[in-house]
C-alpha cells in the first residue's frame, strides 16, 4: 500500500478553501460556519456520525446547493457563481454508484467517456488504464449487474475518474463491503492519490481506514467542525500521553502516592497493569521513581497510543451537548 510519506511529496496548495460555510434547512442548521482547507494531492478524511452534515457539505462544494452564509472556492472557482466549472473539474460518487447494470464494465466506462466528449483514442486508452488499475480488465465484457458489491464500487470509482479530474468526492465508498473488499478499495484510493496526484475528499465511518490513508482529517458533529488537522496532531492533541506500567506489588497505599505524583492526570489499575495519563510530555520518570521507591517490581513500561477511533469518540462525547 502507498504510504502517507509518498503522498506528501506531491501535496501542494489548497484545492478547496472553505470559510464560514453555513447551510440551513427550515429549523435545521445542517452546516454551521465550517472553515477548512484541503491540500492538493491529499486524501482528506471527512468524519462524523450520520446527520453530522457531511453529505450536505459535499453538495455545497459541488455547487448543487446554495449556502445560507459563508463561502467556498474549489480550484479557485466560487461555488455559488461558478458551480458548473467546479463540476467539470471534479468527480463525485455519492449515494448511488451510477452504473447501468445491463451494460458491461467496458460499456459503462465507454458511455461516461462519451458524455465527457473524450476522443475515441483517448477513451480506449483511459478505459483500459482504469480497468487494469482496479483489477477489472479481465472482467470488462461482463455485465455490471453480475459484479460483487466491491467490484461495483471499484467500477463506480473508475467512472468518476474517467475524465481525469484532479479532485474526487467519495461518500462512504467502502460502506457495506466485506473486510477484504474494503481493504482492497482503500489501497486503490491511496494509490490513486499517489500515482495520479488526485485529491480525494473522503467521507467514512471506518476510522481505521481514515487513520491509515488520510493525510488530513476533519471531524463534524451537529453541523459544526469540531476538529481539523493531520491525524497525528489529533492523536496527540486530545489528552496527555498515556503509559501502561506493569509491575508486582502495586497496593492501594502505593497507588495513592502515584496519584499524588506531579503530572498524573488520570489512572486505572487492572491487575498488575497501571495505566497513567500525564498532563504533559515529560514522560513517566516520576511515576516510575515513585513505584521503585515503594518496592514495586517493574516488568514493563510502554506508551499507549490512542487510535483515531479513541479520539473520535472523545470528541463526540465532548460535543454531545452542542
Amino acid at each position: 500500500m502507498v504510504g502517507a510519506a509518498t503522498r506528501k511529496k506531491i501535496m501542494g496548495t489548497a484545492v478547496i478553501s472553505v470559510t464560514g460555510l453555513t447551510k440551513e434547512f427550515k429549523m435545521v442548521r445542517a452546516v454551521d460556519q465550517a472553515t477548512f482547507e484541503v491540500p492538493a494531492g491529499s486524501v482528506f478524511g471527512f468524519l462524523g456520525p450520520n446527520g453530522a452534515g457531511k453529505t450536505t457539505t459535499i453538495r455545497l462544494l459541488l455547487g448543487l446547493l446554495a449556502p445560507s452564509a459563508g463561502s467556498a472556492r474549489v480550484f479557485g472557482h466560487d461555488i455559488i457563481t461558478e458551480g458548473a466549472a467546479v463540476r467539470e473539474k471534479t468527480g463525485a460518487l455519492l449515494e448511488q454508484h451510477g452504473l447501468y447494470e445491463r451494460l458491461t464494465a467496458g460499456e459503462n466506462l465507454e458511455y461516461y467517456a462519451r458524455i465527457w466528449r473524450m476522443p475515441a483514442g483517448e477513451r480506449k486508452a483511459r478505459i483500459r488504464e482504469l480497468l487494469e488499475h482496479f483489477g477489472l480488465w479481465e472482467r470488462r465484457h461482463e455485465r455490471a449487474g453480475k459484479f460483487s458489491r466491491g467490484m461495483k464500487q471499484k467500477l463506480a470509482i473508475a467512472r468518476v475518474l474517467i475524465h481525469r479530474p484532479k479532485l474526487i468526492f467519495l461518500d462512504e465508498p467502502t460502506a457495506g463491503l466485506d473486510p477484504v473488499a474494503a481493504v482492497s478499495l482503500r489501497d486503490d484510493i491511496a494509490r490513486l492519490a499517489a500515482e495520479e496526484g488526485v485529491t480525494v475528499f473522503l467521507t467514512t465511518h471506518n476510522l481505521t481506514e481514515a487513520e491509515k490513508i488520510c493525510d488530513m482529517v476533519a471531524v463534524m458533529n451537529h453541523g459544526k467542525l469540531i476538529a481539523y488537522g493531520k491525524p497525528e496532531s489529533l492523536l496527540t492533541g486530545n489528552g496527555g500521553p498515556e503509559y501502561i506500567i506493569t509491575g508486582e506489588g502495586i497496593t492501594d497505599r502505593i497507588l495513592a502516592k502515584v496519584v499524588a505524583t506531579p503530572g498524573v492526570r488520570r489512572h486505572t489499575l487492572d491487575g498488575n497493569a497501571l495505566t497513567v495519563e500525564l498532563s504533559d510530555s515529560s514522560g513517566p520518570t516520576s511515576v516510575i521513581r515513585t513505584l521503585i521507591e515503594n518496592s514495586v517490581t517493574l516488568e514493563e513500561v510502554q506508551r499507549s497510543r490512542a487510535s483515531l477511533e479513541d479520539v473520535f469518540l472523545h470528541l463526540m462525547e465532548g460535543n454531545h451537548a452542542s
